[in-house]
């Protein structure tokens, strides 16, 4: 194959340079595929190759638009051409709009019609929301065994006070129960005065449950401090002979009602007579609106009451 080469003088200022072009096939000019052809046709453009750039085409502005803005849409919201029937029977969703954008013209035109309009509409959503609650309340009462929680938690005074009896001995048998497999680790440090106090109120525990608690330093002992991950003090931590389950208690002074509370509900769910779902749930209220899984125990209430809604689109208001 031979090659030939150009040189070119160009002029930059006061300084000429020379370039070399690339080796050029010797079949140049010859019959090439056309890709080729035009890139050694095409290829020599730019200032350096005497050609002037090509214009820049100024901007042209466009006309400025007068954008759509909320405050020009709320002019046009107007209850005109609804009737009260057609609002009361209006979609939810449909129904805030409209009340939104009423609300919005009447503070930014408050003149009497717009703000007698958007009083008017908020009167019929205050009608509407009395009488859900109204339906609800009656539906509540007519079947309380599914959603009235008064069976379980009183709010009377004496309805609260016994539902505090009932916990309170609840919690009190399952403690004194366990006390002979599980136990207490106190984690405790020298120097803390946090853990004196925990120490005192610990004291009462044990004096009414007859439990063990052993005190931890975390210094001396700190290898069983590792193998719970302990970090802070005062701690307790709650173990169960011949199984390594254990859960804190209480991180920080606890008060002993704190502590009972607590212990109540780690040990039944070490037991496995609760699970995560109903960990606050105590055994009188099994079954009831309190007890979150009970539910799936229950035939559907919803089976049976009415016409099925195959449909689910929204009407047109």
């Amino acid at each position: 194959m031979f090659t030939r080469s150009a040189i070119k003088r160009c002029r930059f200022g006061s300084v000429g340079l020379s370039l070399v072009l690339l080796a050029v096939p010797a079949w140049a000019g010859t019959a090439v595929p056309p890709t080729t052809t035009n890139f050694y046709q095409e290829s020599k453009h730019g200032w350096f190759w005497y050609e002037d750039p090509a214009p820049v085409e100024e901007d042209r502005e466009e006309p400025a638009t007068v954008p759509t803005t909320s405050a020009t849409m709320s002019r046009d919201v107007s209850l005109a051409h609804y009737s009260t029937e057609t609002l009361w029977n209006m979609h939810p969703d449909d129904f805030q709009q409209l009340l939104n954008g009423l609300q919005k013209k009447a503070v930014q035109f408050p003149t009497e019609q717009n703000i007698l309009e958007y009083l008017s509409i908020q009167d019929i959503a205050r009608r509407k929301a009395l009488a859900y609650a109204n339906a609800a309340q009656f539906v509540t009462q007519k079947r309380a065994d599914l959603f009235n929680i008064n069976q379980v938690y009183p709010t009377s005074s004496p309805g609260a006070v016994a539902r505090v009896q009932m916990q309170q001995e609840e919690i009190g048998e399952t403690i004194s129960e366990a006390r002979n497999d599980h136990a207490l680790l106190f984690f405790v440090a020298p120097g803390c005065g946090f853990c004196e106090k925990q120490a005192q109120i610990l004291a009462y525990f044990v004096d009414k449950y007859g439990w063990q608690v052993k005190p931890v330093d975390m210094e001396r002992e700190s290898n069983i401090a590792l193998r719970f991950n302990i970090t802070t003090t005062p701690t307790l931590l709650l173990i169960r002979q011949d199984r390594e389950q254990s859960m804190p208690i209480a991180t920080g002074v606890a008060t002993l009602p704190e502590i009972e509370r607590n212990l109540y509900q780690v040990i039944r769910s070490m037991r496995g007579d609760t699970s995560m779902e109903s960990f606050t749930t105590y055994e009188f209220q099994k079954g009831s609106a309190l007890d979150p899984t009970s539910i799936l125990k229950i035939q559907t209430p919803w089976q049976g009451t009415g016409p099925t809604n195959k449909s689910s689109t929204r009407p047109s208001p």
